[in-house]
């Protein structure tokens, strides 16, 4: 009797001791160490502690495929803390972290669970996910943690990468060292949010390879045709603020990964039962033509051609010779200037790999012929799209700026509509068009000519006067000047630099006068101010400026490169800002859609800097005097650089408050004082407060006033006092910004838009408040327009030069 008890015993414990190994869930309180494994309920995947190769040396706890050889990990735990023995245990700590101890017991990782569960289990699923969870919930949404949300350089079936449009943190796949080391590698592959999301590979911050963005199949960088046999893909999908891309697999026989290696590819395996190997489905990049924007802006890549890039039709080389070196990091520039009208067209370029849409616009609901319709009417786009090739294509896909990283694929890829002039259309012109153009070609000879015979006869009758009348600055002027220490530049220079001044190089005009884009012979772009004879500055603001910024040395002020007078001619030769001036991009209805929360507050904390710079850090004290929208540039990452000093004034250190009988100046950047003839650094915080209301507005002060006879200080500060102050913000900024952060600013706009200087903070002020170092005092009533000049006796017209009493106002 004892007996058979004695072998019933042995056969239970025989029975249950490989099903011991083979739990796929521990509780608290257990523990899993040496060679103890958890197994998926499906015998899939199995996750343990491991080692590389034959060397117990470095252990590591991941997950791998169960019945896979050689060993094929998927996830791992400790990448980059790796054990060194044997004498390692996995348990849930406190009934709420997952931890990893070594022989001491030290934690070596942990995750980052900071709920506490009633009865918490650890538990490997089917699908490779190693979650933390109650014991009697199923439901992914009650996961406490979960591997699944931490990917290493697997994507698996279910898993999903996830990036924020807000802050800009992402899931990502990130690259091992090397084959045998998992630590993190230098290599990403995630989604980028910027403009339309898509799949990019990153070497630490530089962009080496786009995926693409989504086509409503797959990414557009990477088509196969056997893709969809086996991966029911759920793209990229935009959740609130949230964007994320996934797949699934159409048969559960099916075993699948995707892998970012250690060299920098993303690779596509299935498992073949047949071979018992990994077969690879596809990968990325492949060829030259993969490699991010190797043919620089405005070119097309296709691998079999000779050489492989080309510029779009349309476009020339920038730089013939370097080209022609199999140089193409220039890129190609437009042969002939667009003419911002129905006259220009567009063309097709078929079979491509759609461009960067980092700076794109898109709407899923319009199709392809009101795509084709906004990109002709608004002067900065440059080509369109659809956003969707199913069914037939779908949605409106905008660019506005340079065309970069294109390429020819085989299958697989989209159409693109590349706007140029009517010249570069060819035979879609038609004759009544060609002989229009050249009927008023010579037309428009002559009417110059004519004008040229006028400003020839005034200019030498206005030179004759100003001889006993003005000084003109000269070289001589400017090198004896010891402040001033920048180059000359010979006027032939800037002239061939800006194609003669020609009108197709230039960018717009202001107070000074106007502004051409140059490219001087060594290939860097400038931007020429040319002071025009029309304009209400001449040589004192001329000298003014030169002598000022070219002492100013600040990220977020333009650098002045050089200067060049000759005869009656003012040049100020400045570093070109691709991205031109805030105005251009804020008050603009489809531009200003692509400016998400995030920058305009970096655009608000540089200006903030800048003026800062200005009025407390530089060796000199400057009052800038004409802050505005259109006199902040923005470079190529979009860092606003103050600009235009020609009105600038020099403070003592001592000094207070400047008086002056010329009061200058912008309508709707004025301070109240301003107008009564004295002028202080709290000048320019009224027009800094001014600056950051339109950021968040995306309306223009003034504009305001003219719409609805209210300037924008008066709507902040009434929206601010009925506690409604998101009708202030700007409706293109939907839901991607930080409330919090964006009242602040409401808030800080206010405080320095106060009518009287004294109520306003100073810009180191400003910073702390922008940084969230210092308190908001409330702000009292603001400085209004309407109670400046409304009730005026002279009939002041808002936007003229008329004079009003005690100061003479000179408006731009």
């Amino acid at each position: 009797m004892e007996s058979s008890k004695v072998l019933l015993l042995v056969s239970l414990l025989f029975y249950f001791t490989p099903r011991l190994n083979a739990l796929d869930t521990i509780s608290a309180g257990q523990s899993l160490k040496g060679s103890e494994t958890l197994i998926s309920q499906s015998g899939t995947f199995e996750a343990g502690f491991f080692s590389f190769g034959d060397s117990n040396s470095f252990l590591y706890f991941g997950v791998w495929y169960k019945n896979i050889s050689p060993r094929t990990v998927v996830w791992v735990a400790n990448r980059d803390t790796p054990l060194g023995n044997s004498s390692c245990v996995l348990q849930l700590k406190n009934g709420r972290k997952l931890v990893i101890l070594d022989s001491i017991g030290a934690t070596i990782w942990s995750s980052n669970l900071s709920a506490t569960a009633k009865k918490p289990v650890v538990q490997l699923l089917q699908s490779g996910n190693l979650v933390v969870k109650e014991a009697n919930s199923s439901a992914a949404a009650n996961f406490l943690w979960q591997s699944f949300d931490y990917p290493g350089d697997t994507l698996l079936p279910g898993m999903r990468l996830r990036s924020s449009k807000v802050s800009g943190q992402n899931t990502s796949l990130t690259s091992w060292r090397n084959t045998q080391d998992p630590a993190i590698g230098p290599y990403s592959f995630f989604i980028d949010t910027h403009g339309l999301p898509q799949a990019v590979i990153t070497y630490g911050r530089t962009l080496l390879f786009r995926a693409g963005s989504w086509n409503g199949y797959f990414f557009a960088g990477i088509p196969s045709q056997t893709l969809n046999k086996y991966f029911n893909f759920t793209g990229i999908v935009l959740t609130g603020t949230n964007v994320s891309y996934g797949y699934e697999l159409l048969s559960s026989s099916i075993i699948s990964r995707f892998i970012l290696t250690s060299t920098g590819i993303v690779q596509s395996f299935l498992w073949s039962d047949q071979t018992e190997s990994w077969q690879l489905l596809l990968a990325g990049p492949v060829d030259q033509c993969d490699n991010y924007a190797i043919c620089g802006a405005n070119a097309n890549c296709d691998v079999n051609n000779t050489p492989f890039c080309d510029c779009l039709h349309g476009f020339i080389p920038k730089s013939l010779e370097k080209w022609n070196s199999l140089n193409w990091s220039g890129g190609c520039v437009r042969r002939t200037k667009l003419e911002c009208d129905s006259r220009d067209g567009f063309l097709k370029v078929p079979s491509v790999k759609l461009p960067n849409t980092s700076h794109s616009w898109f709407n899923v609901k319009m199709n392809l012929k009101q795509c084709e319709n906004m990109c002709l009417k608004n002067c900065s786009c440059t080509a369109y799209a659809n956003l969707d090739i199913r069914d037939g294509g779908s949605g409106c896909l905008l660019w506005f700026s340079d065309i970069v990283d294109m390429r020819t694929l085989p299958y697989g890829a989209q159409d693109l509509y590349v706007k140029v002039a009517a010249s570069e259309l060819g035979h879609k012109g038609n004759k009544k068009l060609l002989a229009g153009i050249l009927a008023g070609s010579i037309s428009l000879i002559l009417v110059i000519i004519l004008i040229g015979v006028v400003i020839l006869w005034w200019r030498m009758k206005l030179k004759k006067k100003d001889k006993n009348k003005t000084k003109i600055w000269s070289h001589t002027d400017v090198r004896e000047n010891e402040d001033i220490d920048i180059p000359i530049f010979d006027f032939s220079t800037i002239a061939k630099a800006t194609n003669h001044f020609s009108i197709s190089n230039k960018l717009g005009e202001g107070g000074f006068g106007p502004v051409y884009k140059g490219t001087l012979t060594n290939g860097q772009d400038i931007a020429v101010k040319r002071l025009s004879n029309n304009s209400g500055q001449g040589s004192e603001e001329f000298l003014n400026e030169v002598a000022l910024i070219a002492n100013l040395q600040h990220r977020n002020l333009v650098k002045l490169i050089g200067c060049c007078i000759q005869d009656d001619e003012r040049l100020l030769i400045y570093e070109f800002m691709i991205n031109r001036s805030l105005d251009n991009i804020i008050f603009d209805q489809i531009k200003s859609s692509l400016l998400h929360w995030t920058q305009r507050f970096q655009i608000i904390s540089g200006i903030a800097r800048g003026v800062l710079y200005l009025h407390e850090d530089s060796r000199l004290r400057i009052v800038h005097r004409d802050l505005k929208t259109s006199n902040i540039l923005l470079d190529e990452h979009m860092n606003p650089k103050i600009s235009d000093f020609g009105l600038a004034r020099i403070f003592g250190v001592d000094e207070a408050e400047g008086k002056t009988k010329r009061v200058v100046g912008t309508f709707g950047y004025i301070s109240p004082e301003c107008i009564r003839g004295s002028f202080s650094v709290k000048s320019d915080v009224f027009s800094f407060g001014v600056i950051v209301l339109e950021i968040i507005c995306g309306k223009k002060n003034m504009e305001f006033f003219h719409n609805y006879n209210l300037d924008l200080l008066c709507y902040a500060w009434r929206v601010w006092s009925e506690e409604k102050p998101l009708e202030l913000i700007d409706e293109s900024l939907g839901d991607s910004m930080a409330l919090s952060e964006v009242f602040r600013c409401i808030h800080i706009g206010l405080l320095c838009v106060q009518e009287r200087p004294e109520d306003r903070p100073d810009m180191s002020g400003v910073v702390l408040m922008l940084n969230g170092e210092k308190s908001l005092p409330i702000p009292k009533e603001p400085a209004f327009y309407p109670q400046q000049f409304g009730s005026s006796s002279n009939n002041y017209e808002l936007g003229s030069t008329n004079e009003i009493s005690v100061t003479q106002l000179d408006a731009r």
